[in-house]
């Protein structure tokens, strides 16, 4: 039985790659910061350990065939930032699979990062993917478009009764379900591939979104649409105003919306019921 180790387990995509390579007969450790985190957890061994700590992985790795790293911050809070935790603490996961003769280390990362470099988070995760591929290991980076679960908000704006866009909606995204997304991962890896970039299998507009999310929760569609000229500035201000858990995902979020962000379609899995269920569990 081929084993993995998987760090960042307990977010959303974490807990789908757990599932997924269980149901493809390996054994998942699975690394976690905080074990009370870890409630239904699919995972043979659940190991409680700060990545940011490299003396807290010694010893972790032995007789692993693969790790899997989705470990990453989207708020900078409790003095941990970007650079801590998406470049240092996979450096040290890394350092730690060299150190216990992994022979394969897969990283997920953010989709068209290499027109992202001025964003803190993309930054850091982009250096850290620098140092894994001169690393003598066998890689495979993933970048995936966004998750399901991001497309939440499109759906939260609408609750509220409106939905705000910069520029004509015209950008395009073909977000993944996480589950799609993990057996997409698992199936890379299984292929040897180096970078994939990954999206699900429908492509929407930034317009169709919001019509989709009204639709969802059957409401009139009230989409405004602000000059463009307004993103590019907030790109700059916020970071200067705001705390640094609020600007840097605001930062990544203006920088994304202003791209196509289309990889190559993947799953089986639909946005319309994703935000139907979305609904179903709404009070």
């Amino acid at each position: 039985m081929k084993h993995v180790f998987v760090a960042g387990a307990t977010g959303y995509l974490g807990r789908h790659i757990c599932s997924q390579y269980k149901r493809q007969g390996w054994q998942v450790t699975a690394l976690v910061r905080n074990a009370e985190h870890a409630q239904g957890l699919c995972a043979d061994h659940i190991v409680e350990a700060q990545a940011t700590w490299p003396e807290a992985l010694e010893g972790l790795m032995a007789g692993m065939d693969l790790v899997v790293s989705s470990l990453g911050i989207t708020r900078q809070t409790d003095g941990v930032g970007y650079w801590d935790v998406d470049y240092q603490a996979n450096a040290n996961l890394l350092a730690e699979a060299l150190r216990a003769g992994v022979p394969r280390f897969a990283y997920i990362h953010v989709l068209h990062a290499d027109r992202m470099s001025s964003v803190p988070m993309v930054a850091a995760k982009s250096a850290f993917v620098r140092k894994l591929q001169a690393a003598p290991i066998h890689t495979t980076v993933i970048a995936p478009t966004g998750y399901f679960s991001d497309m939440v908000e499109f759906l939260d704006m609408a609750r509220k009764g409106r939905i705000w866009l910069f520029g004509d909606g015209s950008q395009r995204i073909n977000p993944i379900h996480g589950a799609d997304l993990a057996e997409a991962v698992h199936d890379a890896i299984a292929a040897n591939a180096t970078w994939c970039n990954i999206g699900g299998p429908e492509t929407f507009t930034q317009t169709e979104l919001a019509h989709l999310a009204f639709a969802t929760l059957n409401r009139p569609a009230r989409i405004t649409y602000l000059p463009d000229w307004l993103r590019r500035a907030a790109i700059w201000i916020v970071p200067k105003i705001a705390p640094r858990s609020i600007a840097g995902p605001v930062h990544f979020f203006l920088t994304a919306s202003g791209m196509n962000m289309v990889g190559d379609p993947h799953g089986t899995r639909h946005l319309a019921d994703a935000f139907r269920t979305c609904t179903d569990r709404s009070p």
